[in-house]
């Protein structure tokens, strides 16, 4: 199980790393390894220490 380092990024918000292998499979980096275009992510808490994320497509549904 990789571990990811929970990071403070301003004052009103955190972030988490997400590994480059993983947005690589889902086809989001081009060929360098740079974000291909803008993309967004709806997170959802689940339970006590459990969130979910999805790849939102189309932000007009």
């Amino acid at each position: 199980m990789a571990l990811n380092k929970l990071r403070q990024l301003d004052q009103n918000s955190l972030g988490v790393t997400l590994p480059k292998d993983d947005l690589r499979v889902e086809g989001l980096l081009n060929g360098d390894g740079e974000l291909k275009d803008e993309h967004h992510i709806h997170i959802r808490h689940v339970d006590n220490g459990e969130w979910h994320l999805e790849l939102v497509k189309d932000l007009s549904t």
